[in-house]
């Protein structure tokens, strides 16, 4: 494991958002899912997740996440992605979202 210093962690966007909509990635080489998320004053960004194994799109649309917002943008198929919703990595690439245990306002740092 790399060690990084308070600095550099400190340079990371990590955000709370909510998932505002969902939908099925057709373009996308491994299943994933098309999302929209409310940041509050960071706006609204899409990105895409490979959260098909877990959940679907019905259930996670009001769900708030955890999500990085100062990557660059990066291409994936058709669409820009905006961000990087974060989630820890079960056995076979099942992915679990982080997100907090309480409803909280959008766009609130992670630190």
């Amino acid at each position: 494991m790399n060690e990084i210093n308070w600095s550099d962690f400190s340079k990371i966007e990590m955000r709370v958002g909510t998932i505002t909509s969902a939908s099925i990635f057709k373009e996308a080489k491994k299943p994933a899912y098309k999302l929209e998320i409310d940041f509050g004053e960071y706006g609204r960004r899409k990105t895409s997740a490979q959260i098909t194994k877990r959940y679907q799109t019905d259930e996670i649309v009001g769900k708030q996440v955890v999500a990085v917002l100062n990557f660059p943008p990066k291409q994936i198929a058709n669409m820009m992605s905006e961000c990087l919703v974060l989630g820890a990595i079960g056995e076979d690439n099942d992915v679990i979202l982080i997100n907090p245990d309480t409803k909280i306002k959008n766009g609130l740092k992670i630190g």
